[in-house]
């Protein structure tokens, strides 16, 4: 489930807004980093323990060496582009899965405007035919979620749901058992688009522009849903993410030994005898912690629909279709308030809308443009005569000739 803090940081006031999210735990990145951490450090006090107690002179030597080349070229590794073109990647990729996340309120809208009748008939084939729409929503995130498919591993779930019938179920199941090849999420679509045919031959829909609208919206709906499963199958380039996670890694296995406490006292590698590296390598790990973290960061959001804290609510997305959908072809269908006259009926408009004591501070006066402070004087408003321009001779002869030969009949 997605982890918001908007509420949080709706207004910047006093000092750090964005510190007390630090100290969150879940859909954080601590929660992410710290078995990769934990086996970093195992690995550099490994190291440092291996050179301080365990290695002779000589082999320290070689220790120093190796450690000293890998700080000279760990700067090679241009691990901070790689990491910052990826992450802008996933991060529009994983909003664009979102906006493509299909929506079934306008389409009950459009189903409860046009199809008509008060009666059972009528009440059956819209309910029906939202049903149809949201079981198609529900069988595509079975195929790309998790979530959903331990909540509808098989379509006898969806019959104990609601969401299918026994005799759907039964054409589903001998259409998988004739083609077993393609995946059938969008017969309940094709099921939807009959009943609005059959509802214009009974007089339920008005005319044809209202079925094509209803037809266009449900083949929005389906595009959508087939969009989710392209974005499920076509995944970002494999070469791409193993460059990546090859860069990152690489990067601290080399600073995993380039970073080490040297204890030199001459050369080059005097500096590397570091007091403050001595028993905790301090700018390492943070670096370790803020590049891990955006390697995480992508790891989490490439795929939206699994089990991680910032995941999309996508069971929540199946509730909420299947109960607004029924809500407004159903209980809403053709129901409005009584028409009463508004309280600014005799004069048009309101001059202002009141405010709340509260809301006094925030009252608002409206935008000016750009130029309003700009004062023309009247002298400097004056107008002036046009110009007048001679045209040589020439350049007469060249139109007026050129008009002649516009009028000339051929020969």
């Amino acid at each position: 489930m997605t982890v918001t803090y908007t509420a949080e940081v709706a207004t910047c006031r006093g000092f750090g807004c964005f510190l007390k999210l630090l100290v969150r735990w879940k859909g954080s990145i601590y929660k992410l980093v710290w078995p990769d951490l934990i086996a970093f450090l195992t690995i550099y006090y490994s190291l440092s323990v291996l050179y301080r107690y365990v290695l002779d002179p000589d082999q320290r030597k070689l220790f120093e060496e190796v450690s000293d080349y890998c700080e000279k070229f760990i700067s090679l590794i241009p691990l901070s582009f790689v990491l910052g073109f990826y992450v802008a990647l996933i991060m529009a990729r994983w909003w664009d899965q979102y906006l493509a996340i299909p929506w079934a309120s306008s389409l009950a809208v459009y189903v409860s405007a046009h199809i008509y009748g008060q009666d059972e008939r009528g009440r059956l084939m819209r309910r029906t035919i939202m049903r149809y729409v949201c079981l198609c929503l529900s069988m595509v995130f079975t195929m790309i979620s998790p979530r959903v498919k331990k909540r509808f591993p098989t379509l006898d779930h969806f019959v104990d749901a609601g969401l299918l019938l026994e005799n759907e179920k039964a054409i589903i199941v001998d259409l998988n058992n004739k083609f077993p090849r393609h995946s059938k999420h969008w017969l309940p679509i094709v099921w939807a688009a009959s009943i609005v045919t059959r509802a214009r031959k009974e007089g339920r829909i008005r005319d044809d522009f209202a079925v094509k609208t209803i037809i266009d919206e449900i083949n929005t709906f389906r595009g959508k849903c087939g969009l989710l499963l392209n974005y499920d199958s076509i995944s970002v380039p494999l070469v791409y993410t193993q460059v990546v996670t090859l860069a990152t890694y690489s990067f601290f296995i080399t600073s995993v030994l380039g970073r080490q406490w040297l204890d030199v006292n001459e050369g080059n590698l005097k500096s590397r005898k570091n007091p403050i590296d001595y028993y905790f390598p301090v700018l390492t790990t943070l670096q370790f912690f803020f590049y891990m973290g955006w390697l995480k960061v992508a790891e989490s959001l490439i795929n939206p629909f699994g089990e991680d804290d910032d995941d999309f609510e996508v069971n929540w997305i199946v509730d909420r279709n299947v109960t607004v959908s029924y809500l407004i072809v159903d209980e809403m269908h053709h129901e409005h308030p009584e028409l009463i006259k508004d309280q600014y009926w005799d004069e048009v408009f309101p001059t202002e809308l009141p405010y709340t004591v509260a809301s006094e501070p925030f009252r608002e006066r409206a935008p000016q443009p750009s130029t309003a402070n700009i004062a023309v004087s009247a002298a400097e408003g004056e107008l002036l005569a046009p110009s007048s321009l001679k045209i040589d001779g020439d350049m007469e002869k060249l139109v007026s000739g050129r008009r002649h030969s516009v009028f000339r009949p051929d020969h």
